[in-house]
């Protein structure tokens, strides 16, 4: 009998399907037959192969040898094939045993002498093999942190193609330290109490924190918009578990792991570039279909600084992901949905020159430029902006105390008491966050009081608001009450909201 298989995983997107491989060796001429849609990196992996073996001392056989990659109508694509398809060919040529690698799984990429190269999404694909009843996988080792975190299966792993031969014919093979699995959940190299001033970007910062809610800074050059976004993940609740393994996942088939330890509780931020290209923002690509910036800040922040700067359409693909929580991204194989759940931060300029204040001190733009500028904000986009923060530059005053002002840690306390509150108020309805509560549950459970209604009936029939926006500010306003302990939004609650997504000055 000259067949052998064994597994692996192929990934679309989060999801992941069990992929058997299944190697024949029969008489014929020499040749190598790869079949199942395999894709242009992973046709090459008969020459990776061919060099690994032969480098390892091992025998390729001189004949016809078929390779089965099922189910045949899933595409397959990268090179995490490598090291199952090499497994399965020496098992067909009785080198190895068959009954030891039936119910592996094999991931990793062979270099030509037989080194296990790191793969992208480990964790996914660990985690759909468990699904599919697989227990023990063999993993490169430079992903032995990330696939520790499926806790569930044997972990192996392995450095090189000739170790994993040893311990596939005899059992033996090198012990490995096991990695203790000690959650990050803190970072201290960020603080709010390194910003000076700002009590008013401070509070929408926060309020942003508590709520979920999208907001926009706009001000000078230098009043600290870039620091006050950057600390916002600070005073963010630590995510859970299963958050943590999510975004992990996320971060694993965009290979940005290198960025982000899977080990964080941390929330991620993510800062592109304002010259970023619609695809890298919500994801997509040719061949392999990656996600983009808002899923990589899924659970987290998505700051974009200069956002008037970024080119036409870039921001405007936000819109869908700021209201379903998801990017889906079609191409021929089939639909790709990514998550990308994110607290949106904007900062911009006044103007062109960034010296405009409202006074138009020192400011050489001309009113037209300045709502050009500007205008390049769409008005179905800040529609969805539910905080909109003017930042003055910082006054002398502010510049010379002494002391600190409130550090990450108080504030992230208050937002996690303020959190816990919603989170009560919200139990079973299948959300826990104020910016989440459905435009339906809105009109009827968790109106504010009666005259704050009355108030943004008034502004909604002076048309000063939108019907999105009455709901913005409905759901702002219940951030504001959790922050000040009012079981329902008073009007000073709704007052507070409104003026935070007030016109900016422009």
């Amino acid at each position: 009998m000259t067949l052998a298989l064994t597994h692996s995983v192929a990934l679309q997107g989060l999801e992941g399907h069990l992929v058997t491989i299944e190697v024949d060796i029969a008489d014929g001429l020499p040749g190598y037959a790869l079949l199942g849609l395999p894709d242009a990196a992973l046709s090459e992996s008969r020459d990776r192969v061919r060099s690994a073996i032969v480098n390892c001392g091992e025998v390729w056989p001189n004949r016809k040898v078929t390779v089965s990659l099922s189910p045949a109508w899933l595409p397959k694509s990268g090179s995490s094939f490598d090291l199952a398809i090499c497994i399965a060919l020496l098992s067909s040529h009785d080198t190895v045993p068959r009954d030891r690698i039936a119910e592996l799984l094999f991931l990793g990429e062979l270099s030509l002498d037989g080194r296990i190269r790191s793969v992208r999404g480990v964790l996914p694909a660990l985690m759909a093999a468990y699904k599919a009843g697989i227990r023990t996988a063999v993993v490169p080792a430079a992903n032995f942190e990330e696939a520790q975190l499926m806790q569930a299966m044997t972990i192996v792993p392995m450095e090189h193609l000739k170790h994993v031969l040893r311990w596939l014919r005899t059992g033996e093979r090198e012990v490995v330290q096991e990695i203790d699995l000690q959650w990050e959940q803190t970072d201290t190299r960020l603080d709010f109490a390194d910003v000076a001033g700002q009590s008013a970007a401070r509070l929408a910062a926060e309020i942003a924190a508590i709520g979920g809610h999208h907001i926009l800074l706009i001000g000078p050059p230098g009043a600290g918009k870039t620091m006050i976004a950057e600390r916002i993940p600070t005073i963010m609740p630590a995510l859970s578990i299963e958050q943590a393994l999510e975004v992990t996942a996320v971060h694993s088939i965009a290979g940005t792991l290198t960025q982000r330890s899977p080990l964080s509780l941390l929330a991620p931020i993510v800062s592109p570039h304002h010259t970023t290209t619609r695809i890298a923002m919500v994801g997509g690509g040719s061949h392999v279909i990656k996600p983009g910036a808002c899923s990589l800040a899924h659970y987290g922040v998505l700051f974009i600084d200069e956002a008037p700067e970024c080119g036409p359409g870039v921001l405007d693909s936000l819109r869908q992901p700021l209201e379903s929580g998801t990017v889906t991204i079609a191409r021929s194989v089939g639909n790709l949905t990514f998550p990308a759940q994110f607290l949106l931060v904007l900062a911009a300029n006044p103007c062109p020159c960034g010296k405009f204040t409202g006074r138009g001190r020192n400011c050489t733009c001309t009113s037209q430029q300045v709502r050009r500028y500007l205008g390049k904000l769409s008005g179905p986009l800040m529609d969805r902006i539910d905080l909109r923060v003017q930042v003055e530059p910082v006054g002398r005053v502010d510049m010379a105390r002494n002391e600190l002002g409130e550090t990450s840690e108080a504030i992230r306390q208050r937002v996690i008491k303020a959190r816990a509150v919603a989170e009560k108020r919200f139990a079973g309805m299948g959300w826990s966050l104020n910016s989440q509560i459905p435009a339906r549950a809105l009109r009827s459970t968790f109106q504010p009081e009666r005259k704050a209604m009355n108030f943004l009936h008034d502004e909604l029939d002076r048309e000063q608001i939108t019907a999105r926006g009455l709901h913005k500010i409905i759901r702002t306003s219940w951030s504001f009450a959790d922050l000040h302990g009012h079981p329902v939004p008073t009007m000073e609650d709704v007052e507070a909201a409104h003026a935070m997504r007030g016109k900016v000055e422009a």
